[in-house]
């Protein structure tokens, strides 16, 4: 059987979007930096988890650094594998990277992600803009940001939040 081009098409299909999430925490901006720049401090909040099973994780916090990891929600499962390159860090300021997200060795996303650390009187005002790719109808902007709310939270109990 052979398929028509509006096949090809959508199997193919990009969907582009854009999200953005606003959070404030109780430290200053150079303290909610170094949560994103310390690996042990990461390794809380980012990569521990007690819904996931991390195979491998690498964390190289400076521009043109690579953050990678592998991780699963169980044996048996699919294996999710991210990438990350530093491509912009102003420390207590901003950092931007270039992500890509693959399922089982098959690229799902790509993404530019910028976080902005504000101060707020005491608190720190975080930004986080997202703006992807999402490829073959295998992840979604959706999918990504209810990711980002649980990571955020994660990083808010590190300040007592």
């Amino acid at each position: 059987m052979r398929a028509d081009a509006s096949d090809r098409t959508n199997a193919h299909a990009v969907a582009h979007a854009q999200f953005t999430i606003r959070r404030s925490y109780a430290a200053a901006p150079p303290w909610v930096f170094a949560a994103w720049a310390d690996p042990a401090v990461r390794q809380r909040w980012f990569v521990a988890s007690d819904s996931w099973d991390v195979c491998d994780h690498g964390h190289d916090f400076r521009v043109g650094g690579v953050e990678h990891g592998r991780f699963q929600r169980r044996a048996g499962e699919p294996v999710y594998a991210s990438e990350a390159i530093y491509l912009d860090i102003v420390a207590p300021r901003r950092i931007v990277t270039a992500c890509t997200l693959a399922r089982d060795g098959v690229r799902i996303a790509a993404t530019l992600l910028t976080v902005q650390f504000d101060a707020d009187g005491s608190r720190t005002r975080l930004v986080l803009t997202e703006q992807g790719a999402f490829l073959d109808r295998h992840d979604s902007s959706r999918a990504r940001e209810q990711g980002w709310q649980q990571l955020l939270d994660a990083l808010g109990r590190e300040f007592g939040g």
